[in-house]
């Protein structure tokens, strides 16, 4: 990427604070005002290490780490570059300690719900992985005073539901909220809106969303704090009123504009404790019948595959899926 396509990638959020879009996923920097020194808020996809090398190199120099890596949660989409980047920086990781146990391999995230509606992103989401990594040797629990070491301006708040140990940080100065998926300024569901940006104020994205009670309460919090600018995992910047109204009909009415109609988790959270995921609301039957239309088209798509190929070897990539969706739904 030449340097002025690589600026035209980059948004600035606020002084000290840069964001970039990959695919559908932002993941962001910010820095010191006083020290200089630097973090990056999440780890994108796996193939984004070097969107966020450059985009490093861009805004502070070649071969200058960040302090540290800020973790708002630990979803695929949030830590793709994560290892690779560790191995090379070798810096701390801060995540809040219920998220540890899907950042050092003792639990994987309760499975995405396929049926909780939206778009395509939800309908295809029977394919995201939710195995956790292991960075055992880099990950910190972030203090409980809710500071951030090396960056005394911004404080975290748990914000948990659509993960357990999900957080968001927040820099009082200029009411600056760095969101995650607390909240989302797109509609996380529909491919249209992930991945065209187009810009609509949404709770968590609703596939990967296990606790809506807990999620309800995080919004609540969040506005409560009114915020004049707001930076999410999905979605553009919103500022001012437009964020502050919006922001206040979410947290009024959630239950209507956030929770999904049906769903695994809409009656019955997923459990979870510092040790990971402890009991799972069962398979519902709607989520039964899309399994088995899902097996079906792929099994279809298998055999048109073999044709097409005129071989005899079995695709890996449609066994291995195939596979996960019966450890899924059974």
């Amino acid at each position: 990427m030449n340097s002025d396509a690589l600026h035209s990638s980059i948004f600035p959020v606020a002084p000290g604070v840069w964001g970039r879009k990959d695919l559908f996923v932002n993941f962001y920097m910010i820095q010191d005002r006083t020290t200089g020194a630097w973090a990056l808020v999440d780890a994108g996809l796996k193939w984004s290490a070097s969107k966020i090398r450059s985009m490093a190199s861009s805004l502070f120099g070649d071969n200058i780490r960040p302090q540290a890596i800020i973790l708002t949660h630990g979803h695929f989409d949030h830590i793709g570059a994560l290892q690779t980047l560790v191995d090379e920086w070798n810096v701390p990781v801060w995540a809040h300690s219920l998220e540890l146990p899907y950042l050092t391999g003792r639990s994987s995230y309760p499975p995405p719900d396929p049926t909780a509606g939206g778009g395509l992103m939800t309908t295809m989401s029977w394919l995201y992985p939710t195995s956790p990594v292991n960075v055992s040797d880099y990950v910190r629990t972030l203090p409980s005073d809710n500071s951030i070491p090396g960056f005394p301006e911004w404080k975290y708040i748990h914000t948990p539901g659509h993960t357990p140990g999900h957080i968001s940080l927040f820099r009082e100065s200029d009411r600056l909220l760095i969101a995650g998926d607390a909240f989302v300024t797109t509609k996380a569901e529909s491919a249209i809106f992930a991945l065209s940006g187009m810009k609509h104020l949404s709770g968590p994205p609703k596939y990967f969303t296990c606790n809506w009670g807990a999620a309800e309460l995080s919004v609540i919090k969040l506005a409560a704090l009114d915020p004049d600018i707001a930076a999410t995992g999905h979605g553009v910047v919103m500022r001012g009123e437009e964020l502050r109204g919006a922001l206040k009909g979410l947290s009024s009415h959630f239950k209507t504009l956030a929770v999904p109609e049906e769903g695994r988790y809409v009656n019955e959270p997923a459990v979870a404790n510092d040790q990971g995921v402890l009991y799972l609301p069962p398979v519902t039957e709607k989520m039964k019948r899309v399994a088995r239309v899902l097996g079906i088209s792929l099994a279809l798509a298998s055999v048109a595959l073999l044709v097409y190929r005129q071989t005899r070897h079995r695709s890996p990539s449609v066994n291995g899926v195939a596979k996960k969706m019966d450890l899924q739904y059974h």
